[in-house]
């Protein structure tokens, strides 16, 4: 039924703009051929095809929305650019009914990624106006199974856990202890990994069976600082 919700109302939203659908295929277009040969899942490239980019990012941007790079959404943030929305939403391998936690909210787009595939997202932002318009923003486009918290993301949403998959969209120079506790066995933590404002490493940190974890870096990125509450 949420689903079904969702769909809806991003069905309307097209309706109205035709010309901003076609730009969302070009896009997923070019994410699979910066992809340089590695398959992504259809399934991902599908929600990127359904989620209108162009309405979360400001309205000076919204003519840039749907290019493959990082736009400033205000705050000393960013929205990511796509093809990296793409490869982390793969990394954490969404599964219907999974419960997914976003640690770095922004302007909401990764959730809305997230939650075109996974049955309950729960986000924190520590900056406050974003998190209230990524908020307000999520409900206006009918995703409902979408929660966001103000607040420090090192300490994840004990009250939610353990979590399918946890995801962190800024980058740190360690992998915060309190995530991989909250995390399932059997799921996954993408995190970029290394010092602010230099090359982190996108990183995949797997929590097996006995409560042991595997990690494994992806690929070289460079994400915005993870911030902390003083």
């Amino acid at each position: 039924m949420k689903g079904l919700l969702v769909a809806a109302v991003l069905a309307s939203v097209a309706a109205g703009d035709a010309e901003r659908v076609a730009e969302r295929r070009a896009m997923v277009q070019e994410i699979a051929a910066y992809a340089a040969g590695q398959a992504l899942d259809p399934t991902v490239l599908d929600a990127m095809r359904r989620v209108p980019r162009h309405l979360f990012v400001p309205a000076s941007q919204a003519p840039y929305a749907y290019e493959n790079r990082p736009l400033p959404i205000g705050h000393r943030q960013t929205i990511s650019q796509p093809y990296i929305v793409a490869l982390m939403t793969e990394l954490v391998r969404p599964r219907k009914g999974d419960r997914v936690l976003e640690i770095g909210t922004g302007s909401g787009y990764q959730a809305a990624v997230l939650a075109e595939l996974v049955g309950t997202v729960y986000t924190i932002e520590i900056v406050a106006p974003l998190a209230e318009e990524a908020r307000e923003r999520l409900k206006r486009l009918g995703y409902a199974n979408v929660e966001v918290r103000t607040g420090d993301g090192y300490k994840g949403w004990e009250e939610h856990a353990p979590f399918d998959a946890i995801m962190v969209t800024a980058g740190a120079d360690e992998v915060p202890p309190p995530l991989v506790r909250q995390l399932k066995r059997g799921g996954r933590l993408v995190i970029p990994v290394g010092p602010a404002h230099s090359i982190q490493y996108l990183t995949v940190i797997e929590k097996q069976a006995d409560g042991s974890t595997r990690t494994r870096q992806v690929a070289p990125v460079r994400f915005v600082p993870f911030t902390r509450e003083r």
